[in-house]
């Protein structure tokens, strides 16, 4: 995710009272927000009710929510972030469930390389979040891997740097993780009509 450097001064005059800070941290994030939500919903039907804007504005709300986090950097910043874009997500899939039984499954796009976004894999909201907590019970790490690469968008190097490894181990993590959820997805996890891979472009 490619941000600025002051970021991490926002965040820290954010949580020693400068409401104004918040006001202007958003906007330096928004765009790449934006983009990851317009990526991860692609796949969703034309009549559903979480467009993009809905979906940052969300995770603007939850994150002033998060005022009493003891912010460090701007990595920390991304990686709660990338959970609570996933927590929308489920949550909205939650909702549309219990109003709709029996209809459309919410879909989002998980990248076989987000290099190359043209190659992505349909997967089900409810499914892919149940098979990340099946990843971090048997490996944490990788399941923070998985969120700060696809629900936060960072970079192999920017991942690396949030998690204290060196960008060759994230890149064969995040292929690890990868191989495992697409094995989960397809052995009868999902739910029905949930995943499928599909190339776009």
């Amino acid at each position: 995710m490619d941000v600025p450097d002051d970021v991490t001064d926002l965040l820290l005059r954010w949580t020693r009272g400068d409401e104004a800070a918040m006001e202007r941290l958003f906007p330096l994030v928004y765009a790449e927000c934006r983009r990851i939500a317009e990526r991860q919903l692609r796949h969703e039907r034309v009549d559903h009710t979480l467009s993009p804007t809905a979906l940052v504005h969300e995770l603007y709300l939850r994150l002033v929510d998060q005022r009493r986090t003891d912010w460090q950097n701007r990595a920390q910043f991304f990686g709660i972030a990338a959970q609570l874009m996933r927590r929308v997500l489920v949550d909205y899939a939650r909702s549309r469930s219990a109003v709709k039984r029996g209809g459309k499954n919410v879909l989002v796009s998980l990248p076989l390389d987000l290099a190359d976004p043209r190659e992505s894999a349909v997967a089900d909201v409810l499914a892919l979040n149940e098979a990340l907590d099946r990843l971090g019970d048997r490996d944490p790490d990788q399941r923070r891997l998985v969120e700060l690469r696809f629900f936060a968008g960072l970079t192999v190097e920017e991942t690396a740097s949030v998690l204290g490894r060196s960008p060759r181990t994230v890149k064969r993590e995040w292929q690890l993780a990868r191989a495992w959820l697409f094995r989960e997805l397809h052995a009868g996890h999902a739910t029905p009509g949930g995943t499928g891979r599909t190339a776009s472009g």
